[in-house]
């Protein structure tokens, strides 16, 4: 077994003491976690959005800060602030929650866009300004963010620019009538991310890291990555499609998808399973096919289904 298998094992038995099922978002958040990049975690309300991140953030041996997101949060709340000392007579910089390696940010779309733009440098650079000194995030630094796609009263919704700074966006889901009645019987008092115990820290998830970008991508597989991003530019119900940010981010994903699956090379379904969950909350669909009633999701689907896959020597 690879180390970044062996780390995605890890990480998912130990997440579903507390969250019965949903193997695939659980692997979802490893990949984005071991390609350094960030989650938006979208869906209705007690499918366990919060859990998984609490769960996540137990299980590895990181510094972790939740932030409860709200109209009245404003930027420093977040990244810090300079202070007065009466001792010194100085100024000394009072540190945010973000210099956490793992930040979750509950309901990021209750915040002002100001407080939400106040991320991009965060989460683009992995260091923050304040009055004109830049500072260093720890490393690793991933922001796992929670939204509430159903209840809009009192919300504001996220930039373009700060949706293509998430790696990834999962969608947790109903549970199945079996993980439902697992769950039941499991937690009838129990099953607190809380109680968790760490089973990896830093230095695992840079090894892993290291090993993922070491996954071979072979040229037919980029070219297929590139056909994809070339249609979504092209299609005529897409305002905007993919940016060259988008593309790496799906090469990245895929090689990490091959990794959990054992592999050391990247097949073209390590490609389709990554490109939903990295590429759909990216497109923005002219306002014809928004009337229509298209998704994103149902779109890219449909390019999917029509991009030839490539054939592996």
């Amino acid at each position: 077994m690879s180390s970044i298998q062996s780390f995605a094992a890890r990480v998912r038995e130990n997440v579903q003491k507390v969250i019965v099922g949903k193997h695939q978002s659980i692997d979802l958040v490893v990949v984005a976690l071991l390609c350094r990049g960030h989650v938006l975690i979208e869906d209705v309300p007690g499918t366990g959005k919060t859990t998984m991140a609490k769960a996540l953030a137990a299980s590895l041996d990181c510094d972790f800060q939740r932030v409860q997101f709200t109209p009245d949060l404003v930027p420093a709340d977040l990244v810090g602030f300079n202070a007065y000392t009466p001792e010194s007579g100085e100024l000394s910089f009072k540190p945010g929650p973000v210099f956490s390696q793992i930040l979750l940010a509950d309901e990021i779309n209750r915040a002002t866009p100001r407080t939400q733009s106040a991320m991009l440098e965060a989460m683009q650079e992995r260091q923050i300004t304040v009055d004109g000194a830049t500072m260093g995030l720890p490393n690793p630094f991933i922001v796992l963010a929670t939204l509430n796609p159903v209840e809009m009263e009192g919300t504001f919704p996220l930039p373009e620019a700060q949706l293509d700074r998430f790696l990834l966006r999962v969608a947790m889901g109903y549970p199945s009538r079996d993980e439902g009645l697992e769950m039941l019987e499991r937690f009838q008092g129990s099953g607190n991310a809380a109680d968790l115990l760490p089973v990896a820290g830093a230095a695992d998830i840079e090894k892993a890291c290291t090993r993922a970008s070491e996954i071979r991508v072979e040229p037919t597989i980029r070219e297929y990555i590139l056909a994809l991003v070339d249609r979504t530019r092209e299609h005529d119900s897409i305002r905007m499609g993919i940016s060259p940010r988008g593309a790496l981010a799906l090469q990245a994903s895929a090689q990490v998808y091959a990794g959990i699956s054992g592999r050391d090379h990247v097949l073209p379904d390590d490609v389709k399973a990554m490109a939903s969950p990295v590429l759909s909350h990216r497109l923005i669909l002219d306002a014809s096919a928004e009337l229509r009633g298209l998704t994103s999701t149902a779109v890219l689907s449909d390019i999917l289904n029509e991009t030839p896959i490539p054939l592996m020597s």
